[in-house]
């Protein structure tokens, strides 16, 4: 029997993969209708290659649609706590060390990371070196490539 995987996600990850199905179904389902039914119109589909598009076009809405209602059946929504420990759902200001260079970021379960938006995963290494810490500690941080470095907690917020 299949062990079943339970994603964890804030409240806002939730509301966003709400809008996101929402969009492909109503959005890009219905403009992959007409790429096909137009394609379809051309003629010959054995060598037509906007239909092969408009079919791959398909197959890649259908799954990503699967993939968000499998993640929506199967999600925790993480409740941040008003302990001030570093934990999912909250915001943090470290200094690396070495260098006196403060990043500030949002730990997050890893479906929602996004660097560009300052989200980290828990399980990326910085994101499991800072669990359950607290402001001022000195957290060694180990990278999948072995490199080793220290960062201190400024701030959570």
């Amino acid at each position: 029997m299949a062990v079943k995987q339970i994603f964890q996600l804030t409240q806002e990850g939730v509301d966003n993969l709400k809008q996101e199905l929402t969009y492909l179904k109503d959005v890009k389902r219905e403009e992959n209708k007409e790429a096909l039914k137009e394609a379809r119109a051309q003629g010959d589909l054995s060598e037509n290659a906007d239909y092969d598009a408009a079919r791959n076009e398909q197959a890649r809405i259908e799954a990503r649609i699967a993939e968000i209602e499998t993640i929506l059946k199967n999600v925790k929504i993480i409740k941040t706590d008003d302990r001030d420990i570093v934990n999912i759902g909250k915001g943090v200001i470290i200094r690396f060390i070495e260098t006196g260079e403060e990043k500030e970021f949002t730990l997050v379960g890893s479906i929602e990371a996004d660097p560009r938006a300052k989200k980290i995963s828990i399980e990326s290494p910085i994101g499991r070196a800072l669990l359950n810490k607290m402001e001022n500690d000195v957290v060694e941080v180990k990278t999948e490539t072995g490199k080793i470095f220290q960062v201190e907690i400024v701030e959570i917020k």
